[in-house]
């Protein structure tokens, strides 16, 4: 789609805004949940909501919002700002771009349609080891709701953090929220090898993570032979390749299967390992598949221990179904698209989203765009400024059929 010029510096100055904050040497950023980079972040967006005109609001856990409405059934587009370590510019803040967008079109047109734009806390787990930790303490989710324990890189718990800050753990539940749209890059490549403008997402795949802990023997790497040894990092590589295999082998199902943290003790040259703890993310959209998937994991452990005479302790640290997006809003967000001439496909999303928090309380939508290679997580991260405002497009023309105001501009 063609957008006015006005239109795309506009977007790009909003993402200018947020650029320096949190850069890396490496050429990224690092805006961790609840840091004060990440509050740096929540203050440029307040200033660009009192440029349109909009009320500022920070909620219990430190959300905050630019409304245009004090009404109760607003529509809240939102994402959020923070980021993994040494992360890329565009995951998150789109989709915050995105919303404000939506905010000024509906100005500039005269248009009444209730709106809130959000920007949740610690949408990345990099920091707490936790995803979605603001959007989902003002849903209620279950799976946000015993969390202060949970330690900061800098060693400080979320409940000392949430004290310091007078914060609270518990707030009560958002209230008010018709419906919720929200814009992120895709974090795949899928639109792009496609050469598709948008995606319609219809479920959020839902992960099962473990920490597992092996405790083999540590000795000399020299003086003890090969076949009397309980090397616990030679257990954790054989569990590596097994869980590969078991992701391939359900990878039918859009499931996939991936060990993401090793810490070796002593991790010395000449010491045999003694000790390996792993982490291990398993995500699909079939929750058959997710089980077969959890099942097969543990069978691999247990075998490879006791193959290697090495113990160990799988802790289970985190499991979600898969979620579904509202079939109202993904038929009326593909009718915008068709609409306005952007093309669009329906899709699954890998990745977790803030948008996992609001599904059970209100009608949910995704809207995605391309981003170069799929690249996310990383400093090479880039989508076109036009493509934010494709989605933000889709999202708009969307609203305005749902609110009657097609031709009224």
């Amino acid at each position: 789609m063609k957008h006015k010029p006005k239109d795309i510096q506009y977007c790009e100055r909003l993402f200018q805004s947020f650029y320096e904050i949190g850069s890396t040497p490496q050429g990224g950023v690092t805006r961790l949940g609840y840091t004060e980079t990440e509050d740096a972040m929540h203050e440029v967006f307040k200033g660009l909501g009192r440029e349109l005109g909009g009320s500022i609001h920070t909620d219990e856990v430190g959300n905050t919002y630019v409304a245009n409405t004090d009404e109760m059934g607003y529509t809240l587009i939102g994402s959020h700002l923070d980021s993994v370590i040494d992360g890329g510019r565009y995951d998150g803040v789109a989709g915050v771009i995105a919303g404000l967008m939506v905010m000024k079109w509906a100005k500039e047109d005269g248009l009444r349609i209730p709106l809130r734009v959000g920007a949740f806390r610690c949408e990345e787990s990099s920091n707490f080891g936790c995803c979605t930790i603001g959007s989902g303490l003002i849903t209620k989710e279950v799976y946000k709701q015993d969390i202060g324990h949970l330690t900061a890189k800098n060693g400080e718990t979320l409940e000392q953090i949430f004290a310091s800050r007078g914060l609270n753990l518990h707030p009560k539940q958002i209230s008010g929220v018709g419906r919720y749209l929200e814009l992120h890059i895709e974090q795949g490549k899928v639109l792009e090898e496609y050469q598709t403008e948008v995606g319609i997402v219809g479920t959020v795949a839902g992960p099962i993570r473990y920490r597992v802990y092996l405790r083999g023997m540590a000795e000399h790497s020299g003086a003890t032979p090969m076949d009397m040894r309980s090397d616990a990092l030679c257990t954790a590589a054989e569990i590596i390749l097994e869980l590969e295999k078991i992701g391939k082998q359900e990878s039918a199902y859009q499931s996939v299967a991936t060990v993401g943290v090793i810490q070796n003790y002593p991790n010395v040259l000449n010491v045999i390992p003694g000790r390996v703890e792993i982490g291990v993310d398993m995500r699909g959209i079939d929750q058959d598949s997710l089980n077969c998937m959890e099942r097969n994991f543990k069978a691999a452990v247990r075998e490879s221990c006791k193959k290697r005479g090495v113990e160990y302790v799988a802790e289970k640290i985190n499991s979600i179904p898969p979620i579904r997006m509202s079939s109202e809003v993904e038929d009326g967000l593909e009718q915008a698209a068709k609409k306005l001439g952007i093309s669009s496909r329906r899709m699954p999303s890998g990745a977790g989203h803030d948008s996992m928090s609001f599904a059970d309380i209100c009608d949910t939508g995704m809207v995605f765009i391309p981003c170069r290679g799929g690249i996310s997580h990383n400093p090479s991260e880039h989508t076109e400024i036009s493509s934010i405002c494709d989605g933000a497009r889709v999202m708009y023309e969307y609203l305005k059929t749902v609110a009657g105001l097609q031709g009224q501009e």
